[in-house]
C-alpha cells in the first residue's frame, strides 16, 4: 500500500508533469503546494552546458491523511549544502542534488533527487535519505517520512523566457507539487 505525502523542493527546472498514481488517489496520500526561486550559474540558455544552482520555497496547503504538517520550507545549494548540479538548456536538462525540508512543527526530511527536463517540462525523482551535513558542520537529519520515495511536477517560470536566446535565465520561479510516498 502506498503511503503518499507531499514533499516539494528545490528541485529545478520544472513544468507540469502527470504521474501515473497522484497522491491525492493514493490511500494515506497528501500533497503541498511549492512556490519558489532558483538561481543558475550560468545562467541558462538554448546552448547546453554545465550548470549550478541554488533553490527556496515555501510548502503550503500541505493535506495528509496521515497528520503531517501543513506547511513547511525547502532548501538546497544553500545554508552550506552541496550546490546542485546540472547539464543542459533552456530546452531539456538533467539535475541531481540534495534538499532539505523543515516542516512547521520542527521535523525535517532530507531528500536526494534528480530530475530530467525537456522545455519546461521535468520530472523529479528521489528518494529520502538519513541526513546530510553542510559545509559549515550543520547536520541534517530526516525526522519525517524516513525511506520515502519522491515524485514531483513543477513549473519553470522565468521572469523573461527570451534571456534563453541572450545572456540567459539566472533565476526563476519554481511553482507545482511534489508527492512523497512509501510502499
Amino acid at each position: 500500500m502506498k503511503r503518499l505525502l507531499a514533499l516539494a523542493g528545490a528541485f529545478a527546472v520544472a513544468a507540469f508533469v502527470s504521474f501515473g498514481a497522484s497522491a491525492s488517489a493514493a490511500p494515506n496520500g497528501g500533497g503541498c503546494q511549492l512556490h519558489g526561486t532558483a538561481s543558475f550559474t550560468p545562467g541558462l540558455t538554448n546552448t547546453a552546458q554545465a550548470f549550478s544552482y541554488s533553490f527556496t520555497g515555501n510548502l503550503t496547503n500541505c493535506q495528509s491523511s496521515s497528520g503531517g504538517p501543513a506547511t513547511g520550507t525547502v532548501f538546497a545549494g544553500t545554508n552550506g549544502l552541496p550546490v546542485p548540479t546540472g547539464n543542459g538548456s533552456c530546452g531539456s536538462s538533467t539535475t541531481s542534488g540534495t534538499a532539505v525540508v523543515q516542516w512547521a512543527d520542527g521535523t525535517t526530511t532530507v531528500v536526494q533527487y534528480s530530475t530530467t527536463g525537456a522545455a519546461a517540462a521535468v520530472s523529479l525523482k528521489g528518494s529520502v535519505i538519513a541526513s546530510v551535513t553542510s559545509s559549515t558542520g550543520t547536520t541534517y537529519t530526516t525526522t519525517r517520512y524516513a525511506g520515502d520515495t519522491a515524485l514531483g511536477a513543477l513549473a519553470f517560470e522565468p521572469p523573461d523566457p527570451t534571456a534563453c536566446a541572450a545572456a540567459g535565465v539566472t533565476s526563476a520561479g519554481i511553482d507545482g507539487t511534489v508527492d512523497l510516498g512509501s510502499s
